[in-house]
């Protein structure tokens, strides 16, 4: 007989989680859509194994990054005390905790921890942003995907030039003692297959083993799982294919799909029910992703209390008046709120907006003008310089536009902190990606400034308007504002009462410049289309897709009819 507080949780659950929750040993790929119940439904699997007599020290649970973890270690927490289990019973870790850990069990050092960035700016201080984000990339395929040390790449006796840097970086390594933070995944692989003890040891401890955000997994970290899920294979994974939406972190949606192949007798049971969402959104979402061929075949309907509306704002204005419109258009109703864009760019003007009218606003990874230290570097200069001709007697603007064409060298500033998490915490996602604000370039930030000068006649009229408006951001700029200002990428596993897509324009989401720059646009393509999927089915209450009527994006034309996005002939 089940424990009361387990017999409970387990009634709570609709019976596709229920079934879930209590499969027989042996491999489960639980299929799980957005607003399903995927983090209850594991939860509620671990407390089930205590309650059946699995030991707590034998089940393991792995996540994708530390924000996923700590909330998944709190809820299995609350649900073992009951049981009479302290916290931390169970071993909750991200991938790369994990594997930090299976390093310090085999004796392996495991710091210092070193920052890739770091050390390439080491090796090369000229090194441009665009040649270190191709390291970057490149390195990470090298260790986790391809799974090569440098020892095999020196064996080739003609290195190319990405393979000269990588012996050079990993050499770099080896001088200071330390490894980077793929190594964490890639030693500990490399230490399980050689040291058969150790394995041992690891494989009792993930005894019951459950895989979460499946989807989202690389090639290493998945051989990882299911080494030591073997030979027993009692392992769940949990996954939706219709999420992978990282292919830039080395996840591929081939990978859930071909799981099977991995592991024989591999049982599917599939979530149904999307919880989260207005029916009107899930009915749309699901038609949007429904155009990709790399996906399983499923059923996603909404719940059955799934309230709210879908809004299609067509709107040619430009940025900052499409996002003022729908901030006015959201009800006062003390729900959260969030503003979602393909890029960070894009975000700006939102921000922009939030500022002019006065929302408080959480936007973690992006910068504003004004808050760029080379704005000041930038109106010294226009202040100082005097080398070309008659500029000390310059008006405002003719004197930017006079600096613009002389140019000025600043030093690179980096990327915005947010941008990439500390190697020093390990469990954390150090992979940067498409939702990354990169840094504005120095023409460019000059030419904004000089946008930004027209209502000022002299420079110490315009810096004061800088130090306000910075002082502005930071006055608005908070962690606990009900305003959220995120990319796609960055709001998996989120949810807000009202959500707001803006830029679906062509060319601007799918992304142009993805498609174009992509190896295999038609698989890019349907990234795409799952990050519009992800994007859509973060509302709760409402959603609201912002478009340009002269240019909507293929997306809506795919999940919506020509008339309804009030237009006379369909799209291309």
């Amino acid at each position: 007989m089940l424990p009361s507080s387990v017999a409970e949780r387990l009634d709570r659950l609709a019976p596709d989680q229920r079934s879930a929750a209590t499969a027989p040993p042996g491999p489960v790929l639980c299929v799980a859509p957005a607003g399903s119940g995927k983090t209850t439904t594991l939860v509620a699997r671990i407390a089930w194994l205590v309650a059946t007599g699995a030991d707590p020290s034998h089940i393991t649970a792995v996540t994708f990054n530390k924000r996923a973890a700590d909330e998944m270690a709190s809820r299995v927490d609350a649900a073992l005390e009951p049981l009479g289990l302290a916290a931390g019973a169970v071993r909750v870790k991200t991938f790369h905790a994990l594997g930090r850990e299976i390093l310090a069990d085999g004796a392996e050092a495991v710091e210092p921890l070193l920052d890739r960035e770091a050390v390439l700016r080491d090796l090369w201080p000229d090194i441009s942003r665009s040649v270190m984000r191709r390291l970057d990339d490149a390195f990470s395929r090298l260790k986790l995907d391809i799974g090569v040390t440098a020892a095999e790449v020196g064996t080739d006796p003609e290195p190319g030039p990405v393979a000269r840097a990588f012996l050079a970086y990993e050499q770099a390594l080896a001088d200071a003692g330390g490894l980077d933070f793929d190594d964490l995944v890639a030693r500990a692989l490399r230490l399980l297959e050689a040291r058969p003890r150790v394995l041992g040891r690891w494989r009792e401890s993930c005894r019951h083993l459950l895989v979460d955000e499946t989807q989202d997994v690389d090639r290493s970290q998945l051989r990882l799982a299911l080494l030591l899920a073997a030979p027993a294979n009692d392992v769940f994974f949990v996954g939706d294919d219709d999420q992978t939406i990282y292919g830039w972190r080395l996840a591929d949606v081939r990978r859930v799909l071909g799981l099977a192949g991995s592991l024989p007798g591999l049982r599917r049971m599939d979530l149904t029910v999307n919880y989260r969402c207005p029916a009107g959104v899930v009915e749309r979402a699901v038609r949007l992703v429904a155009h990709n061929d790399e996906r399983f075949v499923k059923t996603i309907r909404a719940g059955p209390v799934a309230e709210g509306k879908l809004v299609l704002a067509p709107d040619g204005s430009d940025d900052t008046v499409r996002v003022r419109r729908v901030f006015e258009s959201w009800p006062n109703d003390g729900g959260t709120r969030a503003v979602l864009a393909r890029t960070n760019a894009e975000l700006l003007p939102a921000a922009a907006m939030a500022v002019e009218m006065g929302l408080a606003f959480r936007a973690p990874r992006l910068r504003l003008l004004s808050e760029d230290p080379r704005v000041d570097a930038l109106l010294s200069a226009a202040a100082d310089r005097t080398d070309f001709a008659g500029a000390e007697s310059l008006p405002l603007l003719p004197r930017l536009a006079a600096l613009a064409r002389a140019g000025v060298e600043l030093p690179e500033q980096p990327h915005v902190p947010q941008g990439r998490p500390s190697h020093r915490a390990a469990g954390e996602i150090d992979r940067r990606g498409a939702d990354e604000q990169l840094p504005i370039e120095t023409a460019d930030l000059l030419a904004a400034l000089v946008g930004w000068a027209a209502p000022y006649r002299s420079l110490p009229e315009l810096a004061a308007a800088v130090l306000r408006h910075r002082a502005r951001v930071a006055e608005l700029r908070r962690d606990d504002a009900p305003l959220t200002l995120a990319t796609a990428h960055s709001t998996k596993g989120l949810e807000f009462d009202h959500v707001a897509v803006i830029g679906l324009d062509a060319g601007r989401f799918p992304s142009a410049r993805s498609l174009r720059e992509a190896a295999e646009p038609e698989r890019a393509l349907e990234e795409e289309r799952r990050l519009a999927y992800v994007a859509w089915t973060r509302a709760h209450r409402s959603l609201t897709l912002v478009y340009d009527p002269a240019s909507p994006s293929q997306f809506l034309f795919e999940a919506f009819d020509a008339h309804e996005l009030g237009l006379d002939a369909p799209g291309p």
